[in-house]
């Protein structure tokens, strides 16, 4: 089981930049994909970003250009930089992982964008 702690949200204005970290608790050269949800208020969880282990990205329209998704194998790390943050990205954003068949969430970290 893959266990993953996020950090690096809070509280930011409008057009600023925040960088979210995901430490994964296992060496991440082969896992499949990883990446960030967000889920905002009375809304459904959403895909962000991922990255595969071939280092292929994707991203949501909404993040193409201000967002980018990165990996640090050998520190067990990915990474999320986000930049020119409106506050439709406010919410709470979850690492994930794609092990196989299997998929692991972190706990989250809150994202707040202020107008």
């Amino acid at each position: 089981q893959v266990q993953l702690v996020e950090s690096g949200g809070g509280l930011v204005q409008a057009g600023g930049s925040l960088r979210l970290s995901c430490a994964a608790s296992e060496n991440i050269f082969s896992i499949d994909v990883m990446g960030w949800y967000r889920q905002a208020p009375g809304k459904q969880r959403e895909k962000v970003a991922g990255i595969t282990s071939g280092g292929s990205t994707t991203y949501v329209d909404s993040a193409k250009g201000r967002f980018t998704i990165s990996r640090d194998n050998a520190k067990n790390m990915v990474y999320l930089q986000m930049n020119s943050l409106k506050p439709d990205d406010t919410g709470v954003y979850y690492c994930y992982v794609r092990k196989g068949i299997y998929v692991y969430w972190g706990r989250g970290t809150q994202v707040t964008v202020s107008s």
